[in-house]
């Protein structure tokens, strides 16, 4: 069973040697500090974090992002993990990276290796083109993973909000945003389940795939959500919630 979740963007801002020292946007790393904090103290067995990826497949759990391969601050102020950063792997700390460790993995196993998390985890990578039937088998799959799972998120909204958006100004992304924030503030799974794959990938919705994990793996259940954060920007649709869980 999921016994909580949390929600943060696969921003590559998030890591401070990324930003050349200054730090940016304070207010998005400290709500993600909080719901990672909260995830940790829903005492879950096994932390999963999921985020797209090329392929679905399973990570070692060791693996550790590689901040080297996102190019430097630069790079992180402009965008989203797979956007403006590009692809990522390998720890946190001193030493390789793992390779090809897709950026959002990287990421979330760096939050809670900051937040001094040291229990059991697992990196699940969904392909970004998956359909929304097997990203929720996905979810379904990795709730059965222990007796209680935490579930970290890492999904970015459009990355086309703006004129000097990563992928330049798309009008539709303003409501398409609108609507995917409204569905976790409501709980309302079946709206995440329901993401057009095909509109997200034009609007450079990197976290379409991951949302509908989510709402398969909370399927049979009521969330609670809390919306700490939500803003745009460099262009970007950055969410972070907590979301609680109790049975249906």
């Amino acid at each position: 069973m999921i016994a909580a979740a949390a929600l943060c963007p696969a921003a590559p801002l998030l890591v401070r040697e990324l930003t050349g020292g200054t730090l940016v946007l304070p207010e998005l790393r400290e709500a993600c500090r909080e719901v990672t904090g909260r995830l940790l103290r829903a005492r879950p067995d096994v932390i999963a974090v999921v985020g797209a990826g090329p392929q679905t497949r399973t990570w070692d759990s060791a693996s550790r992002l590689d901040v080297a391969s996102f190019g430097g601050p630069a790079a992180a102020a402009r965008g989203p993990a797979g956007v403006a950063g590009g692809p990522a792997g390998g720890p946190a700390g001193p030493g390789a990276g793992t390779p090809e460790l897709p950026a959002a993995l990287g990421l979330g196993a760096r939050l809670l290796d900051e937040a001094g998390y040291a229990g059991p985890r697992r990196l699940e990578a969904i392909g970004a083109d998956e359909a929304p039937a097997a990203c929720a088998a996905a979810g379904r799959r990795i709730r059965q993973a222990a007796g209680r799972v935490g579930l970290l998120v890492m999904a970015d909204g459009s990355a086309r909000r703006g004129r000097r958006a990563p992928g330049h100004l798309d009008e539709r992304s303003a409501g398409f945003d609108a609507g995917v924030g409204r569905a976790f503030r409501d709980g309302d799974l079946q709206a995440l389940a329901a993401v057009d794959p095909v509109l997200a990938r034009e609007l450079m919705a990197a976290g379409r795939a991951a949302w509908q994990v989510l709402a398969g793996a909370l399927e049979g259940s009521v969330p609670e959500v809390e919306v700490l954060y939500a803003d745009d920007p460099f262009g970007v649709a950055y969410l972070v919630a907590s979301v609680g869980v109790r049975p249906a």
